[in-house]
Formats: structure tokens, sequence, C-alpha cells
């Protein structure tokens, strides 16, 4: 159970699945948005804007994405609340708060320690016990803890990570944001059966989208000043 309180932003958590999230067709993922407190993943300044349709700065340069991104993204997985669930950039945490409501575990990686330990800490506040959070590099993905039911990417990538897809499970799936620095489209990446011996993938675009560039090995290069 979700340890949150009863105030003032319940209204406009209401009114963001309402009004934001119409063609969300996925009751679960909608149920999950409904319960967990966004305004608990800004900072206090940003907390009366937390249901905004739209990103939010989180520090470090990141952004807590738009609500209609997050569940969009999150229905493209299919979850069924049995999945073992690999995230990589776990920002504030928010996304991670809502994969955990929705599967059996949830192991999330940022590169940003800073990030990774107060997502750490919200998370436990709010009694999510099934979500580890790693700080290391997520391109790498977390072979310690494959395979996967499902992997989800929250930064802009410049081509599909192999690292990541290669510690999917058989009918496992990947989503992702896949372009240049600037704009990306999402795919979802499936796992087909291989009876034969050879790895399938099918691969399904969706709609257009912009996230914060995805760092690391197998990602974009960290500029340096």
């Amino acid at each position: 159970m979700i340890r949150t309180n009863v105030g003032r932003y319940d209204t406009l958590r209401r009114k963001m699945v309402s009004q934001q999230l119409g063609r969300i067709a996925d009751r679960r993922v909608l149920d999950a948005m409904a319960r967990i407190p966004r305004e608990r993943f800004v900072g206090s300044v940003m907390q009366p804007r937390a249901y905004e349709d739209g990103p939010l700065p989180i520090g470090e340069g990141q952004t807590i994405s738009q609500p209609i991104i997050v569940a969009r993204m999150t229905e493209l997985l299919g979850l069924d609340g049995h999945e073992k669930v690999l995230e990589i950039g776990t920002g504030s945490g928010y996304q991670t708060a809502v994969l955990a409501v929705l599967a059996h575990q949830v192991i999330s990686v940022e590169r940003i320690g800073a990030l990774a330990r107060a997502a750490r800490r919200r998370l436990s506040d709010l009694g999510l016990r099934n979500v580890t959070v790693l700080a290391a590099d997520g391109t790498m993905g977390r072979s310690d803890y494959a395979p996967y039911d499902a992997v989800l990417v929250t930064a802009g990538a410049p081509s599909l990570p192999e690292r990541l897809v290669a510690q999917v499970a058989v009918g496992g799936r990947v989503v992702i944001p896949v372009g240049d620095s600037e704009n990306q489209v999402l795919l979802r990446v499936t796992r087909e059966p291989d009876a034969d011996g050879e790895v399938r993938y099918r691969t399904e675009r969706f709609e257009h989208c912009r996230f914060v560039p995805l760092i690391g090995r197998f990602g974009w290069k960290e500029k340096t000043p």
C-alpha cells in the first residue's frame, strides 16, 4: 500500500487522469497514475506545477516526463503484474513508482548518483518495497538481474542498445525513444520465440517524442565543459 497523505493535490491528480490521459486505454495504468503522488517527485518550488501537462526540471539537467508520456510508455509495456522490469533512467523516481505498482519487481538504473539516492529515498518513503535503484551506466543494462520481461528506457537513444535487448526474455519487450538528440520516435521491440535457435525481434513504431539524451557507453557521449 502506498503511504501518502490526503491533501490539496488529490483533486489535481484526478484532473490529470481525467483530462490529460484520455487516450490511455489500459485501466491499470490509469489507476496507478491516480495513486502515485507526483508532487512528491519534484522539488518544493515545482510542487504547485506537479500536475501540469508538460515536463518539469528535477535538477542535474534532467526532467520528470509529461504525464501522458509516462502513461503511454507504461501502457506500451503491457504489464499484468507478474513481470520483472528493468528501467533505464530513474530520474526523480516517478516513472519507477508507476512501474512498481504495476509489476512484480523493478530494477531501475540511474547514472547520476544524487538522483539515484533521492529517488531511492522517495520510493522507500512511499512504502514501495519491490524496487531496487542502482547508480550505474544504464546503457549497459544489468545482466546480474536478467532476464527481464520488460525494459523501459526514459531517455533518447541514438540507436537501440544491443546490451539491453540481449537481456530481455523470450516474449519480453523494450520500449525506448530512438532518434537524434532533439527528436525521437517511440519504439517497442519484442523478442519473438526462437525455436530454431535464432533470436528474432519485432519492432513497432509509435508517436514522436523528445527526451533528454541517454548518456553512456552505448548511448550518447557526455559533453565535456
